[in-house]
């Protein structure tokens, strides 16, 4: 229905039915796991309420020229982010707020300046569309800077918001908005995704991917290979099946001292899952081509230790906006499973 959009087809259609009832919400929640076209379809939806939907999709953060601007930005003092706040916007009616800085939060800045431009009226036509991707990703300052602008919306802003899990914001923003709800792929949605887009290796990537066609897509395979060696590494020393030196190699290496947190996590998740699926005697995995080490963690662990190991890596995720040490956080992460393996 949406061109070039893959799955969720319930969703196009409900989005489809606003536009064509003209009765569109002013404030549109879509959540789901990464990567799953979110923001795609914001833009796709946009492209059809605004036009010239060529100029729309040159914001897609993906694109490497949107990325490098993300990742330039990470390097500035905070003052001069402030002073300068990140948007993109190459559709006069059509503005992304995207996360931003080394924490990649939302800021205040960004949610003033959403309120301000949410007055001007539109330039071509009826309606402006803003994006706010990664809402979950605003502090609570900026969160409540941006109920100001759900509690009395312009009639010509249509306003979307995008998060993993809805249930990180704050009631009162959940409260302002319909949600809406998307699903990853089902295993033929991604193969004819994959096709489509011709991606190299691309059952490995469905399998990794698990349902989302962004991630598929954007995955570096050898990235992802040296990151989930180090994290492999660090279960096996957590397990007890391998001396701490092991892990010591990875942490000082120079290439993990520049590996962000949470792309660690994301992927030490995936492993987790792999060896609580093959602990509990299945065989459905993501990372196939290193079973016989995931066998024998499996082997090794309880569920118990599974849980454990589950419940600090989600406290870890909690603390990354707080900026902490990154090896530390992974060393005390080690010591503790180590001492209940």
């Amino acid at each position: 229905m949406f061109e070039d959009f893959y799955g969720n087809r319930p969703v196009e259609e409900e989005l489809e039915r606003m536009i064509a009832g003209n009765r569109i919400p002013q404030t549109i929640l879509l959540s789901g796991p990464e990567g799953v076209g979110k923001a795609t379809l914001v833009r796709r939806f946009a492209a059809r309420l605004l036009g010239n939907g060529d100029r729309i999709e040159r914001d897609d953060l993906c694109l490497p020229h949107n990325a490098e601007i993300i990742a330039d930005r990470e390097r500035w003092p905070a003052d001069r982010r402030n002073e300068d706040p990140l948007l993109f916007s190459s559709h006069p009616d059509f503005v992304t707020f995207a996360p931003d800085g080394p924490l990649r939060q939302l800021s205040i800045p960004q949610m003033r300046l959403l309120k301000e431009r949410a007055q001007f009226k539109p330039l071509q036509g009826a309606w402006r569309v803003f994006l706010i991707d990664q809402i979950d990703r605003a502090n609570e300052q900026a969160a409540n800077s941006l109920l100001k602008t759900l509690e009395e919306p312009p009639e010509h802003l249509v306003l979307f918001l995008t998060a993993s899990n809805p249930y990180d914001l704050l009631p009162t923003i959940r409260s302002r908005a319909v949600s809406v709800q998307m699903a990853p792929l089902a295993d033929d949605e991604m193969r004819e995704f994959a096709e489509v887009r011709r991606l190299p290796e691309a059952e490995r990537r469905i399998a990794l991917a698990r349902g989302s066609p962004g991630l598929a897509m954007s995955l570096d395979l050898e990235t992802y290979d040296r990151r989930r060696a180090s994290m492999l590494t660090l279960l096996e020393v957590a397990a007890g099946l391998a001396p701490f030196s092991a892990w010591v190699k990875y942490a000082e290496s120079p290439a993990n001292r520049q590996e962000k947190l949470d792309a660690l996590l994301g992927i030490l998740y995936g492993l987790l899952e792999d060896v609580l699926v093959l602990e509990r005697g299945g065989s459905a995995i993501r990372n196939a081509d290193v079973r016989p080490q995931l066998d024998a963690l499996a082997g090794r662990v309880s569920f118990d230790w599974i849980r454990k190991a589950v419940a600090k890596v989600d406290e870890l995720a909690e603390l990354v906006r707080r900026n902490i040490q990154k090896n530390i956080a992974l060393d005390a992460l080690i010591a503790e499973l180590r001492q209940a393996a």
